[in-house]
């Protein structure tokens, strides 16, 4: 297969066209806490219940993860660009402007999150710039009625009902209705 050389400015347009939620992974190894904001994080399998994130090779944050071997992961909410935008960002004390609790593995979780994702570090594997992150669920969180937070083309958005074109063509019940 003959390779091509992909621009980077292109890759990173092009690829921001894809929409992805807005998460914060969190970890807390002894009395140090650690979390990032994070797009790439996505479901594995059900069987057994797996989930991945990809942080940068060069993160602070990674580290202080890897060593708790333990983590969890915050689902963010539509008000809560503020927080995706603090834990986006170098520097600080992030865990000191927002309100959490421990998740059963002692990792944070953010108030107002609209679910949880608690794991266990299952495996590492080596990806261009970035790691891929393997996570074992061993909890999860009552997921919230809010609308999630969103990424897409550079800027934060939020999901808006989709017109439903099923009920201008069936003007008798839906399926679910038919019994």
């Amino acid at each position: 297969m003959t390779s091509v050389a992909v621009d980077q400015t292109e890759f990173r347009s092009v690829l921001g066209h894809f929409c992805t939620g807005v998460t914060v992974v969190t970890g807390r190894d002894g009395d140090t806490l650690a979390g990032f904001a994070c797009q790439s994080f996505a479901a594995l399998s059900l069987d057994p219940p797996l989930v991945l994130f990809c942080p940068a090779r060069t993160s602070r944050t990674w580290p202080v993860l890897a060593a708790a071997g333990r983590f969890a992961v915050n689902v963010l909410a539509e008000d809560q660009q503020e927080v995706s935008a603090v834990f986006g960002a170098r520097g600080e004390d992030k865990f000191a402007r927002f309100a959490w609790t421990p998740a059963p593995s002692g990792a944070p979780l953010l108030d107002g999150a609209l679910t949880w994702i608690d794991c266990a570090l299952e495996a590492v594997h080596e990806a261009g710039d970035h790691y891929v992150v393997i996570g074992r669920v061993t909890a999860l969180g009552a997921p919230s009625e809010a609308r999630p937070l969103l990424f897409h083309r550079g800027r934060y958005a939020v999901t808006e009902p989709a017109r439903d074109a099923l009920a201008a063509l069936m003007p008798w019940p839906r399926p679910d209705d038919w019994l």
